[in-house]
């Protein structure tokens, strides 16, 4: 249950709902709190007004509507246009790193080999007040030079003199940041993520020719990119930067984004210098867009790889739309992480990750994604056999043609009693573990966070609550919600008696999760409700 929370600071307008330490200070000196006012006094209205259409967007599919690309701006499908020209520390992103923003790993990522390091406030961190403000801090000391940190064991770690260009990944326009209020109004997680990192680093990264670089996350429509155009140019003329020196890359993570890469492209053409394949992600909203949609529904997680045609199509359309357009295409994400104790199952494991980025590197992508610093070298391996410039811009996949019906194939396959209990698995560790304030968790040799316990959460949903006949394992025994609950008690005791993380949270996990899965409706995003507990 949410708290109610008392203000111990409040001024010039903004109102704070936590502690500040004061080694945290400096991050919320006046000029910050400043600069946090406007954004949200500027931009507030503009943010609800575009959550609203999300909404209205949804009852549309819920009542039948499929997903389309868009018919009042093909004039910017059509037309003959570029982004602005990309940086020279951006033009060789092959391999790139993302996870969350403690100190170890934001030092770990920086020296892994990669090109690139995303710091994620979004689906690898959990929004304790705590952990947003030492990420902050720690980004802080990395763009210095200065980050240091002492393990429990005594080995220190501190930066090489060549590290991966830092790219910071902001919450998404959905997310609320709850400790600060501005008028009495919760303000928008983007905007606090975005403007603490900016406040901190813009001028020196800038000075450098480094930015400030970001990843936008979970956007829906060129509208909503367009926003972040706004925002972005307002910091840039109040830190006195020219305009476009802020640049992104996005996200397409969402089904409707799939319809509109080049609109876009086109609301962020001025400082966009890329999109990438949000798998994850992408799998979620897929099942979330299409809930009411009995005709599509997919099978267990496991049988949704990047070869059905759903998501061969996407990609692929997503790199003939950058190309076009002069920007980069990035692949996704390889959640594996490296198996100790059993060779055969790592070196299947890693066999599996040489596919997947042989595969994008021979589509044409410019780059991809691991989530552990064993995987770099992997990667990088598979990207340096097949790709010796520094991208694939040149690569125009001019024979791509992608229809609104292929992006909407669902995918055969079959749904089996050890996916569904990995699924309730999956689910309440992650829930278990953010909960207790960490937001990136391995699970059985996968890097699990927010976008894949959603899939887990969403297929739980949509299986229990699929319109018309009851659906069934693929040894005929029917799903249904006793058989939920059997699975989701037996892991709460699994979990509960465990060292996993989050086993002190398995309880409150699985009340929520319990909570999600017998809804009538389908929540949008399990991180808001686990956000009132946190």
């Amino acid at each position: 249950m949410a708290v109610p929370m008392e203000v111990l600071r409040e001024e010039r307008g903004v109102e704070i709902l936590a502690p500040v330490e004061s080694r945290h200070a400096d991050l919320l000196d006046a000029t910050a709190l400043a600069l946090l006012v406007d954004l949200h006094r500027r931009f507030e209205p503009r943010r609800q007004a575009l959550l609203a259409v999300r909404d209205e967007v949804q009852s549309r599919h819920d009542g039948g509507e499929l997903p389309d690309f868009r018919a009042d701006t093909r004039a910017i499908r059509d037309g003959e246009w570029s982004v602005a020209p990309i940086p020279d520390a951006l033009q060789d992103r092959r391999v790139e790193i993302t996870g969350p923003v403690d100190r170890k790993m934001v030092i770990n990522a920086l020296n892994s080999g990669a090109n690139v390091f995303m710091a994620d406030f979004e689906d690898s961190t959990t929004p304790a007040w705590t952990n947003l403000l030492d990420g902050q801090s720690n980004l802080r000391d990395a763009v210095a030079g200065t980050i240091s940190f002492q393990s429990v064991d005594g080995r220190a770690y501190q930066l090489d003199p060549r590290t991966a260009v830092l790219m910071l990944r902001p919450r998404g326009w959905h997310l609320p940041e709850k400790h600060v209020r501005v008028d009495g109004e919760p303000l928008a997680g983007a905007l606090f993520d975005f403007a603490l990192f900016a406040h901190c680093n813009a001028r020196a990264l800038a000075a450098r020719g480094h930015g400030p670089y970001f990843y936008l996350p979970k956007l829906q429509s060129m509208e909503e990119a367009a926003l972040w155009d706004e925002v972005m140019a307002y910091v840039e003329a109040e830190f006195e930067l020219p305009a476009g020196t802020f640049k992104v890359t996005v996200l397409i993570e969402t089904l409707p984004a799939a319809f509109q890469m080049d609109e876009i492209l086109h609301a962020l053409r001025r400082r966009v210098v890329g999109l990438n394949c949000g798998r994850w992600d992408y799998i979620f909203s897929y099942l979330k867009t299409l809930r009411a949609h009995p005709g599509r529904v997919l099978p267990e997680r496991g049988q949704i790889t990047m070869t059905v045609p759903f998501l061969r199509n996407y990609s692929q359309l997503l790199i003939r739309t950058c190309h076009r357009r002069g920007a980069f295409a990035m692949g996704g994400m390889a959640a594996q992480i490296p198996i100790k104790g059993d060779a055969a199952a790592n070196l299947a494991a890693l066999a599996k990750v040489r596919a997947d980025k042989l595969r994008e590197v021979t589509d044409g992508h410019d780059g991809t994604w691991v989530a552990h610093p064993a995987l770099v070298a992997v990667a990088r391996a598979v990207f340096d056999a097949h790709m010796p410039t520094p991208n694939q811009l040149n690569v125009m996949r001019d024979d791509v043609r992608v229809t609104r019906e292929q992006l909407l194939l669902p995918c055969g396959g079959s749904i089996t009693q050890a996916g569904f209990d990995n699924n309730v698995e999956v689910a309440l560790r992650y829930m278990a573990a953010w909960l207790d304030g960490q937001g990136c968790v391995p699970i059985h040799h996968q890097m699990e966070d927010a976008a894949t316990a959603e899939i887990a959460r969403t297929q739980l949903w949509q299986w229990l609550h699929h319109p018309g006949e009851l659906l069934t394992f693929d040894d005929g025994a029917a799903i249904t919600l006793a058989r939920f609950e059997q699975a989701l008690a037996t892991q709460t005791h699994i979990l509960s008696t465990s060292t996993q993380p989050g086993a002190n949270k398995a309880a409150e996990a699985a009340s929520l999760l319990g909570d999600l899965v017998r809804a009538p409706q389908l929540a949008d995003f399990l991180t808001l409700p686990a956000y009132a507990r946190l």
